[in-house]
């Protein structure tokens, strides 16, 4: 077992039930992501779901560090990052069986995006019927200016690295 937590700093990490800090992991977004403010899993814990204060939705793929979380050559790899809302997500969850992933905000809307790729299906009281098979055409909400999903399964796992700019010089 698994413990994740998320925090103001915008970072997850990963415990052991023993107390233990197994990874550190931060999301990767153009724009500030902000503090998180939201987790979940999918049902098989193949995959965890972040959203931030910002309106942010962060998806990584676990299923690899779950299966030996004692190696630490296993990496956990952020696989998507996109814009759900423009004000904070306080709920989400994932619906493996349709493959979406339902986000709600503190403006009061509700809305369904396809999990593979952050494609925007609709909201909950919208007039016309959801149409979860149509992936081609790219609609967005109206209150996010520019699609901003970033699909990151190919690429390097974000791992926060710590700078140190300020050093004490004994000489000076």
């Amino acid at each position: 077992p698994v413990l994740a937590s998320a925090h103001e700093s915008g970072c997850i990490r990963l415990w052991s039930i023993q107390g233990n800090l197994m990874k550190e992991l931060l999301p990767f977004s153009q724009d500030p992501s902000g503090p998180l403010t939201v987790l979940c899993t999918d049902i098989s814990t193949k995959l965890l779901l972040a959203g931030s204060k910002e309106g942010y939705v962060f998806c990584w793929n676990i299923a690899s560090f779950l299966e030996d979380s004692q190696n630490k050559k296993k990496q956990v790899k952020e696989k998507l990052c996109w814009r759900a809302h423009s004000t904070e997500v306080v709920d989400l969850f994932h619906e493996e069986e349709k493959n979406v992933v339902v986000t709600a905000s503190i403006d009061g809307s509700v809305r369904i995006w396809h999990a593979e790729n952050g494609y925007y299906f609709g909201y909950f009281g919208q007039s016309r019927k959801f149409e979860l098979s149509d992936t081609s055409r790219l609609i967005l909400p109206p209150d996010v200016n520019n699609f901003t999903a970033i699909i990151k399964e190919e690429s390097k796992p974000m791992e926060k690295k710590v700078e140190y700019p300020l050093m004490l010089d004994k000489d000076k």
